[in-house]
């Protein structure tokens, strides 16, 4: 029977429907909002696999060319592996939704999401995000959810709860929300240099929304609900669990004494040898749950440190940055690089500038486009001295590095101000915590190395929480241990004005507008002190350009004019980029950008380019070519498609008998033009330019 339940988000109905399609999965939505339409699919395994202690969930986010009425493009003409932005949802979507389920439920899950319909206005990934949700909580799993998702964004001052892509254009800021009735659990965005007190009213109104949201869901599952799955539950030994406690939590309390990532792994990877063997005789069955249940300890060990004595695994306080070093212009032949190192987390920024030619063309089922600013983060084995898969992009590196992209964009200098495409690339050669801060860092010394003139640095930082009841420490600049024992993981990135990008994740139920205030304004003080220390090596832009990179120039002509400048089937531009060994392209509004090596070849394009455009001018001198030669004299090509006559009379200052003893066709002469009649025909001299 199909089921039906609505609920008004900002300006459209989100229609939950179930029970039409997809019957045979444990849970099935189609959530139609505006004319977009996502199908979610949600499957648990009958039975877990023996022994296996953790929870594998899986989202895997697909859209349909047929859903905006296109075919694919390539030569198969289907859809293949996904794309950046399709993994950047499967994450998006996952995040909030992880947390919400037992400890104890190790049952392989499956989410499914087709985009069925895509009209081009509405974004689909808030509505992912919630078609997942309400697939799960009809399922029968045991899902603590449901969960609710909005964007924010904000035009004129006026806050807007779903956005269209028109909108958003015009928004400062771009902030995807989502959570539970009690708390936020998930942010994610960029912003245009906002204060922290936007912030907190955008998430603020976000969860009023995402409570109606989840309502509905609420509804929806009293209607069509399956009944609770039963499960066999992960069940740890409660009887090695008290015995590893009593023989081995002084031995993890004196870990504090090891601050060094790599020496605390091996005596806590040495505790944990020890505690396998001894216990294995006495503990046959469920000796490969020591492992975890070490891990666990040393995590309450640190939790508790932290809340008592203010103090981290590494030693730091509550606010304390990691020791930082910097190096910029390292690489010779690229076009910018930079180094930065903070603790044990490690970033090499390489610019590289290119033309129009180097732009990326988008085309998926929410139109075209062209990007300019393209930021690659890769995360290699090596950075955290382990042997491991090093080929193709991980959703992870996907992630990361589109976090950081986002940190970028609002600094990046207009298009007419710098005509250049930009590929920043990093490379993480150590990780000990927030990589993808670390990247913004070293994309914004290495962008001013290159010369780009962004509008001001851009740096990161990874804030941390721990909470036991109404107790919680707010940590800066977080290492891997914090990331994995601790509840949050806020990074936040900007200028020293104002915010850029943001990324939150908790694995707690929500957290309080208090929390995040107080996380905000730490991250605050720690962002300002890393970009002192970057604007104390690098605080602007070079003011010239690498040698190696290529030159650019853009010039407006006449948009009537463009169809001269190509010619009859691109004859003519053809010959100015043989000619001038220059790359030419041309806007329909009349910008035409030209790149070259050299500046050499840019100037003689122009030239070729204002030649056709440019009508001659009586007086003016021009460098010529000789391209006819008769008996009266010699025509003479001045400008790429415009000739004048250079009469035999006109040749020298001395009488000419005959036109060769003079010019040859080829040669080049300077010429004036002396008249330019009612037709446009046009008369030079050589002898008036000699």
């Amino acid at each position: 029977m199909s089921v039906d339940y609505s609920v008004e988000v900002g300006r459209e109905k989100m229609i939950f429907n179930t029970g039409y399609l997809a019957r045979q999965a444990d849970g099935a939505i189609a959530l139609s909002y505006g004319e977009v339409i996502v199908f979610t699919s949600a499957v648990a395994s009958k039975e877990k696999v023996e022994g296996q202690d953790f929870f594998p969930l899986t989202v895997d986010y697909r859209e349909k060319s047929y859903a905006a009425g296109k075919i694919p493009g390539g030569f198969i003409k289907r859809e293949s592996r996904p794309s950046d932005k399709e993994v950047l949802v499967s994450r998006l979507t996952d995040r909030p939704l992880r947390p919400l389920f037992p400890d104890d439920f190790v049952n392989e899950v499956q989410i499914i999401l087709y985009v069925l319909s895509a009209d081009q206005t509405n974004p689909q990934d808030v509505i992912a995000i919630n078609a997942a949700s309400a697939a799960l909580v009809i399922s029968g799993m045991p899902f603590r959810g449901p969960v609710g998702a909005v964007r924010m964004g904000r035009v004129g001052g006026n806050w807007i709860v779903n956005p269209t892509f028109a909108e958003m254009a015009k928004s400062d800021i771009d902030l995807v929300v989502a959570g539970t009735k009690n708390g936020v659990t998930m942010i994610e965005g960029s912003a245009k240099n906002i204060g922290e007190s936007d912030i907190i009213s955008a998430v603020e109104i976000a969860h009023q929304n995402i409570k109606r949201i989840c309502e509905a869901q609420e509804e929806l599952a009293k209607k069509a609900g399956k009944p609770t799955m039963q499960y066999y539950p992960f069940k740890a030994d409660e009887n090695l669990k008290n015995e590893a406690r009593k023989r081995y939590y002084s031995e993890l309390e004196q870990l504090k004494d090891h601050k060094i990532k790599k020496a605390r792994e091996a005596v806590l990877g040495s505790i944990i040898e020890k505690a396998e063997k001894e216990l294995s005789e006495q503990f046959p069955d469920t000796v490969s749950q020591v492992r975890g249940i070490i891990d666990a300890l040393d995590g309450e060990v640190i939790r508790k440190r932290i809340l008592e004595e203010g103090l981290r695994a590494d030693g730091r306080g509550l606010r304390d940055i990691r020791p930082i070093d910097i190096m910029v212009g390292i690489l010779p032949r690229t076009h910018g690089s930079a180094v930065f190192t903070r603790g044990e987390t490690q970033s090499l920024g390489v610019t590289t500038l290119g033309t129009v030619s180097d732009v990326q063309r988008m085309d998926n089922i929410d139109g075209q486009g062209d990007k300019r600013f393209m930021l690659h983060y890769h995360f290699p084995p090596f950075s955290v001295g382990e042997v491991g898969r090093h080929g193709g992009v991980g959703r992870r590196e996907i992630g990361h590095g589109m976090l950081a992209e986002r940190a970028m964009e609002y600094v990046l200098p207009a298009e007419n101000d710098f005509p250049y495409t930009i590929r920043q690339v990093s490379e993480i050669f150590e990780s000990n915590g927030s990589s993808s801060m670390a990247t913004v860092c070293s994309a914004s010394l290495s962008m001013f190395n290159a010369g780009v003139p962004l509008k001001a640095a851009v740096a990161g930082i990874a804030m941390g929480l721990v909470k036991e009841g109404d107790r919680f420490a707010i940590l800066s600049d977080i290492i891997g241990l914090e990331d994995h024992l601790g509840d949050m993981d806020f990074k936040v990135a900007g200028t020293t004005e104002g915010i850029t990008a943001f990324q939150m994740d908790i694995k707690i139920e929500g957290i309080t507008p208090e929390i995040m205030r107080a996380a905000l304004e730490q991250a605050k003080e720690g962002r300002l002190h890393i970009l002192d220390k970057m604007n104390k090596i690098i605080s602007l832009p070079e003011k010239s350009l690498s040698p190696y990179a290529p030159k650019i120039k853009v010039i407006m002509i006449d948009p009537s004019r463009i169809g001269e400048v190509i010619g009859p089937g691109g004859k003519i531009i053809r010959k100015i980029i043989e000619e001038s060994g220059a790359d030419v392209n041309i806007e329909d509004d009349g910008s035409v950008t030209i790149s070259a090596v050299s500046q050499e070849s840019i100037n003689l394009a122009e030239e070729f380019v204002r030649g056709i455009v440019d009508d001659a001018e009586i007086d003016k001198i021009y460098n010529g070519t000789v391209k006819r030669i008769m008996d009266f004299g010699a025509f003479v090509e001045i400008m790429p498609g415009k000739e004048g006559l250079v009469h035999i009379s006109k040749l020298d200052i001395k009488r000419v008998q005959n036109v060769t003893d003079i010019v040859k066709v080829g040669d080049k002469v300077k010429v004036k033009v002396i008249k330019i009649d009612e037709k446009g025909r046009i008369d030079l001299s050589r002898k008036d330019a000699l």
